[in-house]
């Protein structure tokens, strides 16, 4: 979809800004929870998607969709909420159903000698993998639920 507006075009690009950071601090509590905290991987990744989420609703309201700081609150945070829990879900299905794989064929095309575990790619390219589809579902569906009537 092109985004021909330019209104609508720097609210996309806000929006990516913000889904930038939110990986961030998705990848970063993922990995410290995974590689120092030993957390089982899909208990990390469940915690880690769960603070970006909130990062993201903040910076959302405050600073892509600052209007919707005119709408109430707990309805927005509500359908916000909802999006992202079904999010959680469609992440969490792919990344249970891709880590292991991605550990088994990182294992198979790494040496003994790379730097970075297989055990640590694999369920990375996971999450990458789980977080692109992950934005495009997050980005359709509050631009057209949660922030609707915004113009």
């Amino acid at each position: 979809m092109i985004i021909t507006n330019s209104k609508e075009r720097r609210r996309f690009i806000r929006f990516s800004i913000v889904g930038i950071s939110g990986t961030i601090i998705d990848f970063g509590v993922f990995n410290i929870l995974m590689q120092i905290m030993n957390v089982h991987p899909i208990a990390a990744k469940i915690t880690s998607f769960s603070i970006a989420v909130f990062n993201n609703y903040l910076w959302n309201r405050l600073w892509t969709y600052p209007e919707s700081r005119n709408h109430p609150f707990f309805k927005q945070i509500s359908q916000f909420l909802i999006v992202s829990v079904i999010g959680l879900f469609i992440n969490t299905f792919i990344f249970s159903l891709s880590y292991q794989p991605l550990i088994i064929f990182t294992e198979k095309i790494l040496t003994n000698k790379f730097f970075i575990s297989p055990d640590t790619i694999g369920p990375n390219l996971a999450a990458i993998i789980a977080t692109i589809v992950v934005l495009f579902w997050n980005y359709y569906a509050n631009r057209y639920w949660t922030f609707r009537d915004i113009d």
